[in-house]
This record gives C-alpha cells, structure tokens and sequence, in this order.
C-alpha cells in the first residue's frame, strides 16, 4: 500500500480541496456552528443577571456536541458523498490510474478538515456572540476570566470522540448512491441520542459519544473519547478498504 504522503495521494486531497470549493461544503462549515452562536446571543440578552464564561462557553459546546454536530456531519457526509453520486464520475475516478483507497481515504480527510473548521468557527463565533451581548446589554456581560484553553481543550475532545460518527455517516453515504440512507440514518441515530440522553448504551451509540465529553463522570469520558477516536480510525479503514474492493457502487 502506498503511504498517504505520496504525490498521488497528495493529488487526491488537492482534488477533493477544489471539488469542496466548488460545492456547498464551506459554507455549511460557517452555517452550522452560526445559530448556536445566535442563541448565545440572545439567550444572554433575555437574562437578568450576568452568566460566568465558563458556563456559557459550555453551554455552547453541548449544544453543538449534543444535536448540531450529528446533523451537520449528516448533512456535510451526504454533499460529500453527491459531488460523484450525483454526476456519476465513479466510474471515471475508479479508473483513474492511482489505488483506488486513495479515493475514499482522502474524502474521509476533507470531510474531518470541515468538522475541525466547524469546531474552530464555533469557538470564535460564541467568543464573538458573548462580546456582543456584553456590548449591547452591560449588566449581562460575562463575569469572570474566560478559559479559553479549556473550552477549545473541550472542543478538541468532542472533535475527536467525532470521528466514530464521521466514519459511520461517510461509509453509508458513499456505499449507497440515493442519499436517503445517509439522512435516515442520521436523523434516526441523532434522536435516538436526544431522547436517550442518560442511557448507558449511549457509550457505544456515535451519535452520542460526543457529548459524553461533558459527563460529570471523567471516566465515562475518557471512554467515549477511546471509543470514538480509536473506533472511528478502525471504522475508516474499513470503510476504505471495503469500498475499494468494489467494482460497482
């Protein structure tokens, strides 16, 4: 197997940079951490007293962690999935004289990049939104030092425990051409989270390991983070080599 530093590979995510240019896919990245941010603003506005930086900063990561994040990758796997689905360039691509791993291995990479770009404008976007609430309305400014190591520390966390998710979405999205597993999958396994919240099965279920990065109890932290992180890496190369070894999509 080539190593995922060849020129060849390379090749392959500058080609998947471009085609997320082209597409929707940016956008989306800005579009989804924007209304957590928009709530924080105005739910601060609607507030008598002034909230510490802390809690409003973790607010913000469960929100996103416990109901955006799922749809957003949901959605981001599904536009991914489209941009060969949709023209039917499968083909083209396959034959194309390269492994053909490199193909889905660099679409996993693009669609990771997003989340992570997602991650880092929802950090700066609450940051922003807390800003602005303390301009408007004085007497809600957040009181307190903001921790912005900590809650960036937070985000990182629920990036990682992500990548169970990301693997489970992009491998249904790419495997099936009609875009409805992918969507019923993700909004049935999001609901599933949201209604089960506290179920201890929720370790095993990625649409719910990222908000396990919140739990008052660190160790069931730390196993979603393994869970997610370690079972998403294994999930991907599955679904690497999985789909490579197909002739037909």
């Amino acid at each position: 197997m080539a190593s995922p530093l060849s020129p060849r590979f390379t090749t392959a995510l500058a080609v998947e940079a471009y085609k997320l240019r082209r597409s929707l896919a940016l956008l989306l990245a800005v579009v989804a951490p924007l209304p957590i941010a928009v709530f924080v603003f105005f739910n601060l506005l609607r507030m008598d007293k002034a909230m510490t930086w802390q809690m409003t900063l973790q607010s913000s990561a469960a929100i996103w962690a416990f109901f955006m994040l799922p749809m957003s990758v949901t959605a981001l796997t599904a536009l991914v999935a489209h941009t060969e689905h949709g023209p039917r360039t499968w083909d083209h691509l396959r034959a194309l004289p390269l492994p053909r791993w490199h193909l889905y291995a660099a679409k996993a990479a693009s669609v990771l990049g997003i989340v992570l770009l997602m991650s880092m404008a929802l950090a700066l976007m609450t940051w922003l939104a807390v800003q602005a609430a303390g301009w408007w309305k004085p007497t809600v400014a957040a009181s307190g030092a903001p921790d912005i190591a900590t809650y960036l520390l937070l985000l990182g966390r629920i990036f990682l425990a992500a990548w169970l998710l990301v693997a489970v979405q992009l491998w249904i999205a790419l495997r099936y051409v009609n875009f409805v597993p992918a969507l019923a999958a993700g909004i049935g396994g999001t609901f599933f989270a949201v209604v089960a919240t506290s179920a201890k099965i929720g370790v095993f279920l990625p649409w719910q390991i990222p908000v396990n990065q919140l739990a008052s109890d660190p160790s069931r932290a730390q196993l979603t983070l393994l869970l997610g992180f370690a079972g998403g890496c294994v999930a991907l190369v599955a679904m690497t080599w999985q789909l490579s070894r197909r002739e037909v999509l």
